[in-house]
């Protein structure tokens, strides 16, 4: 084989490779050897067919898997020889004008890891701030929960229902007055207000009382998942059959049971261990900001323009996604467009940052332990139903690139943790108000950094013009099934700023679970049907 670099430029990388005839030739001969104990010929024992009939039978497979074989041995003896560490996987291409016989002329393109000279440690100082999870905060979680644990309980038959109300009615849609598949229902709940069915629909329930027959005119949204109706005007024939009001629920012993909870105590206590878990969360999330901030700002060197452009991507999906939920999509994405470069840095910071947090890993022995990776992979499998959780734990310890997604955020966790026991940290208490108001002062400072800035999980500050991300959305308690019998139809979540998307992950370290090939990806269970005045 022979080799002739025919590029250097910044990190940019560009090789003639030449593999001769007599090479791919001999590749063939393995191939025939390995494949001749399987032959199967009129007139011959199995694996007594002679080599040069396999050759005549095979001939055109055999060589091009040879021919393969000899490409990739031949960039790898590459990666060796030069000693590259490519940015991503090299572009490999044939010359169009090769025939079997000839020698191979290949051109092998990438983009190499700059060289980076081993960050210093030495001199990091952070501030720590904590909050003391009291029982006033333990309470106001509690009361949180028991507001979303919404009940309603039945009004006098002539209350007429207001906005909050719940109106049980039964239901038959039609349109141009033909019924519909899905139109029709009996029992259903509807809070009004709630924005759970199409526009119109709910506000139309105000002032109904029991026993009314109502026809609601309304029109289907132009994105309804039902192409038939999309955009078409329909009416809906009710009948109210209950109204409810929002019921009043009493944090004591009787509320803590009705979740499975032997008392109010076992309650706060359960509740208490949520709440120091998101404050040490929201502790770190602000110590991780400053410690990559001071790593950001102490570094400086050239990241590859193709790992920018695939990081970059990635966000401006996510983003688009998001606006495209907006209420005016057209004005959202007009709005977006202006901060496409700024969102480009912050792909350049999420880079530099991820291959500067990689490199303290290796310099200093950071490693994920095989029991580690194990126990990743078998969380990661946990989304997947029964039956394909097998097949996705062999294809990630089958495909490097999977694997070394699913590792990625661990060992970007485990180099934070590394880099704080190294750290000069001071403590402050605080308030959680303060507390979050730290973070989104980050978020708000209009500090979006260019070259010589990296990537973070936690940490890209925004357009100077954007709102701070939303403070993380209270989880409810790990209770009892059976607590959310009498809930409510959960609200539609409000769209979420397309700026929050951008600050979550760090382009080394993706959080998502590796996707596996379109054809092996096991398939996602089909949501029940909903009726068709739903969203």
């Amino acid at each position: 084989m022979k080799t002739v670099e025919t590029l250097n430029e910044g990190l940019k990388r560009e090789y003639r490779v030449t593999i001769t005839a007599k090479d791919i030739d001999a590749r063939v001969d393995d191939e025939v050897k390995s494949i001749a104990p399987t032959v199967r010929m009129p007139g011959f024992r199995p694996g007594k067919v002679p080599p040069n009939l396999i050759r005549k039978m095979h001939g055109p497979a055999l060589s091009a898997d040879a021919l393969n074989k000899a490409i990739d041995a031949g960039v790898r003896d590459l990666m060796a020889k030069e000693k590259l560490r490519p940015a991503l996987q090299p572009a490999v291409s044939l010359d169009e004008g090769y025939e079997a016989g000839k020698d191979a002329e290949l051109t092998v393109s990438l983009e190499v890891l700059p060289q980076i000279e081993t960050p210093s440690i030495d001199g990091l100082k952070l501030e720590r701030l904590t909050v003391p999870a009291d029982d006033k905060a333990v309470m106001a979680k509690i009361e949180e929960f028991a507001a979303q644990m919404k009940r309603f309980e039945e009004a006098p038959k002539t209350k007429k229902a207001a906005q909050g109300d719940q109106v049980i009615i039964d239901f038959a849609g039609s349109v141009d007055g033909v019924a519909f598949d899905g139109g029709t229902g009996e029992d259903m709940a509807v809070e009004i207000g709630s924005g759970q069915l199409i526009p119109g629909f709910e506000d139309q329930l105000v002032g109904v009382k029991v026993g009314d027959e109502k026809v609601l005119k309304v029109t289907f949204p132009d994105e309804y998942p039902v192409a038939d109706l999309k955009g078409q005007p329909a009416e809906f024939a009710v009948t109210v059959k209950e109204v409810k009001v929002p019921a009043t629920s009493k944090i004591d012993d009787e509320f803590a049971k009705t979740l499975g909870l032997e008392s109010l105590d076992k309650l706060k206590e359960l509740m208490k261990d949520q709440v120091e878990q998101e404050l040490n969360g929201l502790t770190r999330t602000y110590m991780k900001r400053k410690l990559l901030d001071q790593l950001a700002a102490a570094h400086d060197f050239d990241v590859p323009p193709t790992m920018v452009e695939a990081e970059f991507n990635q966000i401006w999906q996510q983003l688009e996604h998001e606006v495209s939920h907006e209420e005016d999509p057209e004005a959202a994405k007009a709005e977006l467009e202006n901060d496409r470069d700024d969102y480009r840095a912050i792909a350049v910071r999420r880079v530099r940052l991820g291959l500067l947090l990689s490199e303290i890993g290796q310099a200093h022995g950071v490693q994920v332990s095989n029991q580690e990776m194990s126990r990743l992979i078998a969380q990661a499998a946990q989304q997947y139903r029964p039956e394909d959780r097998t097949r996705f734990i062999e294809y990630v310890q089958q495909d490097a690139l999977a694997a070394a997604q699913l590792r990625a955020p661990l060992y970007e966790d485990k180099v934070v943790d590394f880099l704080f026991e190294k750290a000069e940290i001071s403590d402050r208490e605080t308030t959680r108000e303060e507390l979050e108001a730290a973070i989104e002062a980050d978020d708000d400072s209009g500090h979006v950094h260019g070259p010589g800035c990296g990537h973070d999980h936690d940490h890209d500050h925004k357009p100077a013009k954007k709102a701070a991300a939303k403070k993380p959305a209270a989880k409810k308690a790990d209770v009892k099934e059976e607590a959310k019998a009498e809930e409510a139809p959960a609200k539609k979540a409000p769209a979420k700023k397309a700026e929050a998307k951008a600050e979550e992950k760090p382009a080394a370290a993706k959080k998502a679970a590796p996707a596996k090939p379109a054809e092996d990806k096991p398939a996602a269970k089909a949501p029940a049907k909903k009726a068709a005045a739903k969203k």
